[in-house]
């Protein structure tokens, strides 16, 4: 402690004091288009928050209820698919019950009568669990002697308190961000623009990206949510208009979000040197910012914008059709669900195209422009035959992306290793069925075959599958491709040629054992706890690895996977 306040006061003799052209002291507040702002301090949001919603509440909350023998659930926020089976997978709006939460970054939770350890930071906790569960309790118990009528009343009692909490858990909840992002704007933003010997303009972009946009988009969201509150009675209050009036000012988060991962790969480099880990310490000590490092920040509106679909359809739950906020709700659920799918999907995506170029580098004799050049997502793969026009017959594995098809060999001897074959461009093939018989382009007799034909140039390329399933897929997974491709156009859809650089470089480098516990996303590894084991699974250890959006898996779910994928994944930067 003593060591921080010494940090905090060197960097304030550094000019960390936010001083004016006029030697005054510049207000902490931003001011807000209207030149004022509504400005909590953070001990009063915390006296108005139930405690869950403070730092380290959370935890305490859970383990509390726990320990009592209550049922505690969560929802996912996004997919997490992992590689590793002590880890548990699941995807966005799964709900997961909580099992231990000792740990602040990993949990101890089950889902589908899989027991295994998650990222706390994917999930939210529901609001109503433990009230729905002792209402449903009294109700079955009072069912046989209530009087119809007052039993009607007390159902509906139930849904106003209900209501209650899910509208009180919004507006907290949103208060808190606010909170959040007034202290990246002014505790770190402000900061590192004053010393532009540490920080380059570009560098600053690529760390914080559009959050100042973001906090002034908020701001204007919280106060008309606000004005929409009924503090006397909060059940009545009808908010789903706001969300309806503001969805498409949420489209920012896109961006964002889409900038993220290379914020977390920028930060990861800065903080490699201590100089710039005490800056960051010492901003968040001066703006007496609760104890979380900075790239937590930074995630927050990540979070922010998952949590909004999973609040509404909670709030959808408890506002009856009568109420005068439903129709609102139930359109503005819709509208922020699609919106967080889109972001889903970016996050999804940018993180999968790590996995693509790790893959690429394990083949050998690769020509050409890289996979990422023109592919951010493989749709399928297998193994099939393809025909020469001299009728010869070659067995090959395809692995299908979004715009292109890529074809390897196997080596004779070692079948884990692939040596690359070429590759077809779907933008200017059509894919056709062939019925099995004599084939009237190759003079040859085929079974479960298709073909692609160049528009342009004509060229005709015939493959042939095992069974008649494989060519089903096939063609299922082509059409697929190209519907994928058109919705990726109309969503606007775009990895930036930074991070696909970035991805290959890292890739390269992994390759070759360079870094170890950093992946495309830059997030950091979580430090292994070996006191941390569930009293009934403690043989289990909290995993080491980074959670992982989305498995690169390319071989189909239900087969078992080969010698090739396991060695394959040995060659990773994930291996534990």
């Amino acid at each position: 402690m003593v060591a921080r306040r010494e940090m905090a006061r060197f960097w304030s003799l550094e000019s960390l004091q936010i001083g004016t052209a006029d030697g005054g002291i510049e207000s902490s507040a931003l001011a807000d288009d209207n030149g004022s702002e509504e400005d909590y301090s953070y001990e009063e949001l915390c006296r108005a928050s139930p405690r869950y919603l403070q730092p380290g509440g959370e935890q305490l909350a859970i383990n509390e209820l726990i320990s009592d023998g209550s049922m505690v659930h969560a929802e996912a926020l996004w997919d997490h698919v992992t590689m590793d089976d002590q880890e548990l997978a699941f995807k966005a709006g799964d709900v997961i019950q909580v099992l231990e939460a000792s740990n602040k970054d990993w949990w101890w939770g089950r889902s589908e009568d899989k027991e295994a350890w998650f990222p706390a930071s994917f999930v939210r906790l529901r609001v109503n669990q433990e009230e729905l569960a002792e209402n449903c309790g009294s109700l079955q118990d009072e069912e046989q002697n209530a009087d119809p009528g007052k039993q009607r009343q007390k159902m509906a009692e139930n849904m106003d308190q209900m209501r209650t909490n899910v509208i009180q858990e919004i507006m907290n909840t949103e208060r808190i961000y606010i909170k959040h992002l007034k202290d990246i704007c002014e505790g770190y933003i402000r900061q590192c623009r004053k010393h532009t010997g540490m920080f380059t303009a570009a560098q600053l972009v690529t760390i914080f990206g559009n959050i100042e946009d973001i906090y002034k988009f908020q701001r204007k969201f919280l106060k008309d949510l606000e004005k929409q509150y009924n503090k006397e009675e909060p059940h009545l209050s009808e908010i789903g208009s706001c969300f309806l009036q503001h969805q498409d000012g949420f489209a920012i988060y896109s961006e964002y979000c889409n900038n993220h991962p290379g914020a977390c790969i920028e930060l990861s480099n800065l903080m490699k040197q201590s100089k710039y880990r005490h800056f960051f310490e010492a901003c968040r000590l001066l703006q007496q910012m609760i104890d979380i490092a900075i790239d937590g920040f930074l995630l927050t509106p990540v979070q922010k914008i998952c949590k909004y679909p999973l609040q509404l359809a909670e709030l959808l739950k408890y506002t009856t059709q009568e109420h005068s906020d439903y129709n609102d709700v139930k359109a503005a659920y819709e509208a922020m669900k699609n919106v967080a799918c889109l972001i889903n999907e970016r996050k999804r995506r940018l993180e999968s195209i790590d996995k693509i170029a790790r893959w690429q580098v394990s083949i050998v004799s690769w020509e050409g422009q890289d996979i990422l050049g023109r592919s951010s997502e493989l749709i399928h793969s297998g193994e099939l035959t393809r025909v020469s026009k001299q009728g010869k017959s070659q067995q090959r594995t395809f692995f299908l992306f979004d715009h292109q098809l890529v074809f390897c060999k196997k080596d004779l001897l070692r079948r884990d290793m692939l040596y690359y074959k070429g590759r077809i461009d779907m933008d200017e093939v059509e894919v056709l069925g062939v019925e099995d018989g004599r084939d009237k382009d190759f003079n040859v007799n085929v079974k479960n075959a298709f073909k692609t034909v160049n528009r342009t140039t004509e060229e005709v390329h015939l493959f042939c599958g095992k069974k008649p399933g494989d060519k089903k897929r096939w063609l299922e997974a082509c059409a697929n491709e190209r519907r994928r491709v058109q919705e990726d156009e109309e969503m606007g859809m775009e990895i930036s040629e930074n991070q696909k650089k970035q991805a290959m470089q890292n890739a390269r480098k992994s390759r070759h054992g360079k870094i170890k516990g950093v992946s495309y996303s830059g997030c950091p590894v979580p430090p292994p706890h070996q006191s941390l084991h569930p009293i009934h699974q403690r043989h289990i250890t909290v995993p080491t690895s980074i959670p992982q959006q989305q498995v690169f898996a390319l071989a189909e779910p239900k087969r078992k996977p080969s010698l090739f994928w396991h060695t394959f994944n040995k060659l990773t930067p994930f291996k534990k």
